[in-house]
């Protein structure tokens, strides 16, 4: 796969450390997530391993560290609701938000009902996005790689349009 994971580096967001790179892991039989060694004591020392586990869009899973987690419901929870695309989305993120707490071998229990809906089984993939984690079955990641990278580019929104990468 390639993917290589960092430890967290120093981001511009309030001072706090952000999260970076990937890493394949496996799910045990009772579906627990083992943090890779280089996450947990950072996790320890963050939130004192609490934290949010909630679905998305994509079909996979966000992982929020419990005081990154807080920031996002409070916007989420004061958001209008009266368009219907927000109200599916508090429903999607607020609804399936489940306070989780890491155990002393840095592993998390995932749901059986997140596991379902982001078709977790065995092989999965920990991506790193700043503030919190993805969590993607190993398949469905490589496939949205693959359509990530054939795709032209040509809608970037004007913010991006000067970013160089």
């Amino acid at each position: 796969m390639g993917l290589s994971g960092n430890k967290w580096v120093s981001g511009e967001q309030k001072g706090a450390d952000l999260f970076k790179g990937g890493s394949a892991v496996n799910l045990d039989a009772k579906g627990r997530l083992a943090f890779p060694t280089r996450y947990r004591e950072d996790l320890m020392t963050r939130c004192e391993g609490r934290v949010v586990l909630t679905a998305h869009g994509d079909r996979c899973l966000l992982l929020y560290p419990l005081p990154d987690w807080d920031e996002v419901e409070r916007k989420l929870v004061r958001l209008p609701n009266q368009n219907k695309r927000t109200r599916t989305l508090q429903r999607m993120v607020l609804g399936h938000a489940t306070e989780i707490e890491m155990d002393k071998s840095g592993r998390i229990l995932i749901p059986p009902r997140l596991r379902g809906f982001a078709s977790l089984e065995k092989r999965v993939v920990l991506v790193g996005q700043g503030n919190k984690f993805e969590i993607w079955d190993e398949d469905a990641w490589d496939k949205k790689c693959a359509e990530w990278i054939s795709d032209d580019g040509n809608d970037l929104p004007d913010s991006l349009e000067s970013l160089t990468l």
